[in-house]
């Protein structure tokens, strides 16, 4: 399993839009979500910045990746949460949200 984090600041004239969308997040992107392996997921907002977990339980998660991205549905979703999204100036290679190193964690009694 891997754990993924990370950020992007969402644009305050977007923030009510962007809250009502994840009031009632389309179920075919969720389906999308778990087609791809991904468990476990949650944004989280603090002031202007969204800071989102989840945890990928696949083998191949480039390739699942790149099947959520041509998701037509999650397509058409991004149309409508990335104009409310402002990505920080270093994401690096992400397409919207940049990508957290994980510096610690602590482990469940008994799991190496």
């Amino acid at each position: 399993m891997k754990r993924v984090a990370q950020t992007i600041r969402l644009r305050p004239e977007h923030r009510q839009e962007y809250l009502e969308l994840h009031s009632a997040v389309w179920p075919g992107v969720e389906a999308a979500l778990l087609r791809a392996n991904i468990r476990n997921y949650g944004i989280f907002l603090h002031g202007d910045a969204l800071f989102a977990y989840f945890e990928y339980h696949g083998d191949d998660f480039e390739a699942d990746m790149a099947v959520l991205e041509a998701d037509s549905e999650t397509q058409e979703w991004w149309k409508l949460t990335d104009p409310c999204q402002e990505p920080w100036p270093d994401r690096g290679d992400s397409r919207q949200w940049t990508d957290l190193t994980e510096i610690w964690h602590l482990n469940d009694p008994g799991t190496p």
